[in-house]
């Protein structure tokens, strides 16, 4: 990439836009000139748009005709690697780089003045009587010297109501004064709140801390079994990160991970780290966004649009429970945020950390090939040991046709309770109940939009469509004979769970981890903690209950479905199978209390459920690893998925007839294509969906030969073609 040129005033001025157009624009640089990189406002027909300067213009048009950039925007010029990143992301995943603009610039009102608000300081007068109440508040303002602080900030640390605050600056005791909200982030101390590590956290820690100090690329796959302490050790990398001057991102998979980590960085540097996810006000997203480009936040922690923030030296990515199937970006700019860290630490010579206690056979291929250097603690932190591993055999249980929780299971929940200890139950699927069905005709309830089944959600009292978010009050007639009273409930949520525990253990507390049940981030947060405190007895959890929380009394997990993902064409179903019974047996015995996990399976001799209760996670790796090899797909193939979608079913299957018979440019690298073939979900919004999977060899030059391969055939109106490089979903 060019380095950082400046134009003069009427110089001619590439600019990428951020509108769906497949060229750059010429315009006259404005008045005091601007510089590569730089965030612009520009006219474009009646409109003004953001743009960036990304080089001279062309000038191969009449030059009276060329308009003038408006403004340069108030922020730091984009680096010439990050410009560097979004082409080579565009490249890789064959999205047209307005697309790119758009998703490193989602901040709001990049182009206005910071907006304001209102801060409080201590003032010269004092008061004629002092309360209590207006001593605490004095008393917080000299503890702080020249800092300022909200209302709210000022009214919780000095345990006041705001009103004692605003009395006090009628008596000019306490200004209020107007400051930007766009202010840099309280600075972290990387040795603030350094914890003791055992001996495998202490080796591994080092090895980081050799890396980041060393500067350059590397990447690190940082595995160990679950409450090993990779948290602490990865923190440490970012400690020395701080400490050589540099910027950290920490990526998470899940928002409502957030909370809970943000305490533990808080703890460790002394001070909030900045955040980048859906959950944060917008004036947070733009005053992270903003500081990030002028160096004014250290730390991120975020979601995995993170990747795509302007850091003005970013010196180290973590990407933790790197295996995550939420690192898949599937709408838009379809990337993997995994993948798209190790390529921006490799452009901008940062390390990349990926950390997980179950790694995607991809980063295990990488680390066995050298690619990655493999650091791996083998024990769990303090007293606490692996749990203990046990299947279920359902076809001895004797179980009625309407409950799902063995006899078996239910005596060692028992068990628990007995002992004042705490059980979590696992199912991973929302709602009541996946199916709802007419005992007359025989009709299931389905989405109008969608082909898909409604879910009964039965703490809401609607039925939704998983698929496209629809939803509507559960009828008391069958939609299509009208018969009453007749419709039932097939197959169990963790609702119906829910309600199958409060029979069988009437006196237990019970408490409900489900995405769909909690309206904020830090309603799911305040559930946690509450449970992790000792507030309820039995836990039923979707996969949330697997990422990262640590409840010290918790000794049980029973798998209600152990079965569940191993059925089904995905070509990683196996995989991830394993990873999350892996990981969600790793909820128990996380403190000197020993654990045990109980799996409830139809099938105690498949290959999955053995190397599950084996422990023996190398063996499973290898044996997944021969097949993918064999059968010459990811990580040792290539693979790109097609998905076509329009109103018109006949539509989409013509079109994709006509692509694949002209196939030339991908046999050409020796790819063969399959399809079209309606998608497992055939209809999703009233839009009919057909699928064509590309396979290559691992070292075939996919990218060019689809280029040429969709560009042979004009893409109708109404039809959608959407490419996606290394699909991690087929549905």
């Amino acid at each position: 990439m060019d380095e950082v040129k400046f134009f003069d005033e009427g110089a001619l001025v590439a600019v990428l836009t951020t509108q769906p157009l497949d060229r750059l624009l010429d315009y006259k640089a404005p008045e005091g000139g601007c510089l590569t990189g730089a965030f612009v406002e520009v006219p474009l027909g009646p409109r003004k748009v953001l743009g960036l300067v990304w080089g001279p213009g062309r000038g191969d048009f009449d030059i009276n005709r060329v308009r003038s950039v408006i403004r340069v925007l108030d922020a730091a010029p984009m680096r010439p690697e990050m410009r560097e990143f979004l082409l080579r992301v565009a490249d890789y995943t064959l999205t047209p780089m307005p697309a790119m603009l758009r998703l490193a610039t989602r901040a709001p009102g990049l182009g206005g003045a910071p907006s304001m608000r209102k801060v409080y300081r201590r003032g010269a007068a004092e008061p004629d009587r002092l309360t209590p109440a207006r001593k605490r508040v004095l008393a917080a303002l000299a503890d702080y010297g020249d800092l300022t602080f909200t209302l709210r900030e000022l009214a919780e640390m000095a345990g006041v109501s705001p009103s004692v605050v605003k009395g006090l600056v009628k008596l000019g005791a306490v200004l209020e004064e107007d400051s930007p909200r766009d202010l840099p982030y309280p600075r972290l101390d990387p040795d603030y709140g350094a914890k003791v590590l055992n001996d495998d956290q202490a080796a591994a820690a080092a090895l980081l801390r050799d890396k980041v100090a060393g500067g350059g690329y590397g990447t690190s796959l940082l595995k160990g079994v679950t409450g090993s302490g990779k948290t602490e050790v990865y923190l440490e990398a970012v400690a020395e990160t701080l400490r050589r001057g540099r910027q950290a991102l920490v990526l998470l998979p899940e928002i409502a991970l957030s909370a809970e980590f943000l305490t533990r960085v808080q703890a460790r540097f002394g001070a909030p780290a900045a955040e980048w996810h859906s959950g944060v006000t917008m004036t947070e997203r733009r005053r992270c966004w903003r500081m990030v480009g002028e160096g004014g936040a250290q730390l991120v922690v975020g979601a995995r649009s993170a990747l795509f923030l302007p850091f003005r030296d970013l010196g180290l990515i973590v990407v933790d429970e790197e295996h995550d199937t939420s690192y898949k970006q599937e709408d838009g700019v379809v990337y993997h945020a995994r993948d798209m860290a190790v390529l921006r630490a490799s452009i901008c010579a940062a390390q990349v950390v990926l950390a997980s206690a179950t790694p995607s056979l991809e980063s295990w291929v990488n680390a066995r090939a050298g690619k990655y250097e493999k650091l791996e603690l083998t024990s769990r932190f303090g007293a606490a040991r692996m749990p203990g591993m046990a299947a279920i055999d359902m076809r001895g249980e004797d179980l009625p046709s309407n409950r799902w929780i063995s006899p078996t299971l239910a005596e060692a929940v028992r068990a628990r309770l007995e002992k004042g200890e705490q059980a979590l139950l696992f199912l991973n699927r929302r709602g009541y109940a996946p199916v709802t069905l007419c005992r007359a005709c025989g009709h299931q309830i389905g989405c109008d939009q969608c082909d898909a089944r409604m879910v009964e959600h039965r703490f809401l009292k609607r039925l939704v469509c998983h698929q496209c978010g629809d939803s509507r009050p559960i009828p008391e007639t069958c939609p299509s004979c009208e018969a009453r009273d007749r419709l039932a409930p097939v197959g169990p949520g963790v609702e119906r769970l829910a309600e199958e525990v409060s029979e069988l253990f009437p006196e237990a507390r019970l408490a409900v981890l489900s995405s769909d049940l909690f309206a904020s981030a830090r309603a799911l947060k305040e559930q946690i903690v509450k449970i992790a405190e000792g507030g309820a007895d039995i836990i039923i959890g979707t996969q949330l209950v697997a990422k990262g929380h640590n409840f010290p009394r918790l000794t049980l997990v029973g798998v209600i479905d152990a079965d569940l993902g191993l059925q089904g064409s995905d070509l990683r179903a196996a995989e991830r199978s394993f990873q999350l019974m892996r990981q969600v047996s790793g909820r128990a015995g996380r403190t000197e209390n020993p654990g045990v996990a109980l799996l409830q399976t139809w099938q105690p001799e498949h290959p999955v459920i053995r190397a599950i209760l084996a422990g023996d996670e190398e063996a499973f790796w290898q044996a997944e690893a021969r097949e993918r090899e064999a059968a010459r797909v990811p990580p040792f193939g290539r693979l790109a998925g097609v998905i076509l979608s329009s109103p018109d079913v006949q539509e989409v299957f013509d079109f994709g007839g006509e692509l694949a018979r002209r196939d030339a440019p991908l046999r050409a690298i020796g790819a063969r294509v399959y399809g079209p073939a309606p998608a497992p979900i055939a209809r999703i919004r009233g839009r009919h969906r057909a699928r064509l999977l590309v396979k290559a060899d691992k070292g075939a030059p996919l990218q060019g030969a689809l280029r040429k391969w969709v560009a042979q055939i004009e893409v109708p109106r109404n039809l959608r073609l959407q490419i996606d490089i290394d699909p991690q979903s087929f549905y």
